[in-house]
């Protein structure tokens, strides 16, 4: 069969642009971790912190608890820190992780994996996600109230109400990030929202940015997808029925995306191919 020049070229940049970007194999997988729900990457000590529930994700039982993993897939410590619920999203501010722990957030000195506040944030019933400012200033979000509240001097506030099923946050350059329900939304300093992506198939639940301006969504149900800057959406991994994909970490130096899947008790690898 014999092609134009033109005709050569379409043929080939479509066949690159087919595969822009994809997961890769496993890379390596941790496994009997007890109910994985959230991966946090550490740039600062090259670790990963994994938010262990070990039991239902809105029973206050004290099973809960934070594991580190060397990014080799092997275990550093399993046990960090006892004693929580059911931890869920993670964000680290200087010495500092915070932790979303159904009505609490519960902050840890990293040097010495000690619990230093819990503090019960006002009318919460299903805290999720957090996240950090550049100034230190939290926000975590409530799942079940449509809410996400604001932690600034030790004190929590209640700093956006109607998000629907506020889950994934990220601050970026000013803004905050969230995945509400199957949209992702930009909120500015005033408080305005946008939507800058929409129809995932289930709600969202982990949000990274990539070093390209990028993002990729987690969905709980099993699906993971790639969202490009001006809202183009394209599904990355559906394993719906397999296993959960709940609050993905991502380490930008090895283009690595860390999974934990919750039901199924183990962390995934992979590599995110851009081409």
């Amino acid at each position: 069969m014999k092609y134009k020049l033109g005709t050569l070229f379409v043929v080939l940049l479509l066949s690159l642009t087919s595969k822009a970007q994809q997961l890769s194999k496993p890379i390596w997988e941790s496994k009997n971790l007890p109910v994985p729900e959230s991966v946090l990457y550490s740039v600062a000590d090259n670790k990963l912190y994994v938010s262990l529930i070990d039991g239902a994700g809105n029973v206050k039982d004290g099973k809960g608890g934070v594991a580190i993993l060397n990014t080799d897939g092997s275990i550093s410590n399993e046990n960090w820190v006892e004693g929580l619920d059911a931890p869920k999203g993670l964000a680290r501010f200087k010495n500092t992780l915070f932790v979303a722990d159904i009505t609490a957030v519960v902050s840890i000195d990293i040097p010495s994996g000690k619990i230093i506040n819990k503090l019960e944030i006002e009318k919460a019933v299903f805290l999720n996600d957090v996240t950090v400012d550049d100034k230190g200033v939290v926000y975590v979000s409530d799942t079940r109230t449509n809410k996400i509240h604001r932690i600034k001097n030790g004190q929590s506030e209640l700093y956006l109400e109607n998000v629907t099923g506020a889950n994934g946050l990220k601050w970026i350059n000013k803004n905050l990030y969230v995945l509400a329900n199957t949209e992702l939304l930009k909120v500015d300093k005033h408080k305005n929202r946008s939507v800058l992506a929409k129809g995932f198939e289930k709600p969202g639940d982990g949000l990274e940015q990539l070093k390209n301006g990028d993002f990729i969504v987690s969905c709980w149900a099993g699906l993971i997808y790639y969202v490009k800057a001006n809202g183009e959406v394209k599904k990355l991994q559906d394993v719906q029925g397999q296993m959960n994909t709940a609050d993905l970490g991502y380490n930008p130096k090895e283009n690595m995306l860390y999974v934990p899947t919750f039901n199924h008790n183990n962390v995934i690898a992979y590599q995110l191919l851009v081409n």
